[in-house]
């Protein structure tokens, strides 16, 4: 009836929406592309074409159709949080190395400088910006955007008990590879207020509060230049274990659609 339309029947139509509520979720959840420094237009531009790349694969595992709307807004909400959640897998390591600079930018002194994060759009330290800039140029630089296409089934999604243990799995990571990234620092710093304590009490005239300052911004800086190949390492690991955990993730997810 309509052959000028790239959709002639209903269930194509179904499957560019779902396709394109997935995608949507990716996007809106994935690192740099999500924050507030990529524009709106672009972020629309880059959804429509990823959509159209993936919609020919996906149309051939399409599910069911719906009988009425409210469950074509569950399905469409069911692809939406499936994006969200492989999202969610790359949010956390950048949760961990923003986690790091606050960590670093404390230590520093920087707790009361606050910059604007391109990223997210909201105010954080310096450290922390400084630390995301980084992990994102590896995070394009390693090609970890490219893992989070990866096709299962439309529809695929039911929430068990093995899903909710390994996003809670995932989130103690933000910990862990935190500490790993601003252990340099953080030793480093520590081992500087020991010696100024010590300072202080051998020379009680001597005014440790003004050399203290200027003294763990220059040690800070030093050690983050001297340890950046150990930075990029355990961030290179961390990366290398994404592609491992959206696999598991897909298995858990198609296991239990």
């Amino acid at each position: 009836m309509f052959p000028l339309l790239p959709f002639p029947s209903p269930r194509e139509v179904l499957i560019f929406a779902l396709v394109l509520s997935r995608v949507a979720g990716i996007f809106s959840a994935l690192p740099v592309f999500g924050g507030q420094g990529v524009p709106m237009q672009i972020k629309v531009v880059a959804i429509f074409m990823i959509t159209l790349v993936c919609f020919p694969a996906l149309a051939l595992i399409s599910p069911a159709m719906p009988d009425d709307v409210f469950a074509l807004g569950l399905l469409l909400l069911r692809e939406m949080a499936i994006g969200l959640l492989l999202g969610f897998v790359a949010q956390v390591i950048f949760a961990a190395v923003e986690f790091s600079g606050q960590i670093i930018g404390m230590q520093m002194g920087f707790t009361i400088s606050q910059i604007i994060d391109p990223t997210r759009g909201t105010q954080t330290q310096v450290m922390s910006v400084v630390q995301t800039l980084l992990a994102s140029l590896l995070f394009f630089s390693l090609n970890i955007h490219h893992m989070f296409l990866k096709i299962i089934p439309l529809g695929a999604m039911r929430l068990n008990a093995e899903i909710i243990n390994f996003i809670v799995k995932l989130t103690a990571d933000v910990l862990i590879i935190g500490v790993r990234l601003a252990a340099p620092v953080m030793v480093s710093l520590l081992l500087t207020s020991v010696a100024l304590g010590i300072m202080a009490r051998a020379f009680p005239q001597m005014n440790i509060f003004m050399i203290s300052m200027p003294l763990n911004i220059g040690i800070g800086f030093i050690i983050l230049g001297a340890t950046l190949t150990i930075y990029f390492h355990v961030l290179e690991i961390s990366f290398g274990a994404v592609k491992t955990q959206i696999n598991t993730l897909f298995n858990l997810l198609v296991k239990g659609g």
